[in-house]
């Protein structure tokens, strides 16, 4: 149910994501609570903005494989001002540090930069 198999696309896959953590929120009320609330927290601006805290999630995203992040992080990043160049330069410290199968993953930044691009035209 990814985009790498292309049954959704990544705007598809985080409502589908969504909808899925909605039923875990109402079995682990108290756990979800925390985990939203540390996610509002880190991604806040500090000494850090916000886009440069989502382009290191984005890295992190593809090095540890999570096609899922990818779509969250790919958005927010975008959202947060992140342009296609930082998206991409982003992606070369992630190729380094994951090798192989990073660069496999960077790929689904790509076709994912590309939808968000046409939809939030």
């Amino acid at each position: 149910m990814t985009a790498l198999n292309h049954q959704h696309s990544y705007s598809e896959q985080m409502k589908h994501v969504r909808s899925y953590a909605s039923k875990i929120s109402a079995a682990l009320p108290d756990e979800m609570k925390s985990f939203y609330a540390l996610s509002k927290a880190t991604s806040a601006p500090g000494v850090l903005d916000t886009k440069t805290k989502e382009l290191m999630s984005l890295a992190i995203s593809v090095a540890i494989h999570c096609d899922d992040c990818i779509a969250f992080h790919t958005h927010s990043a975008m959202k947060a001002g992140a342009t296609k160049a930082e998206i991409i330069e982003t992606l070369g410290v992630a190729i380094f540090m994951g090798g192989g199968p990073a660069l496999m993953y960077a790929t689904h930044v790509m076709e994912a930069v590309e939808e968000f691009e046409q939809i939030d035209k």
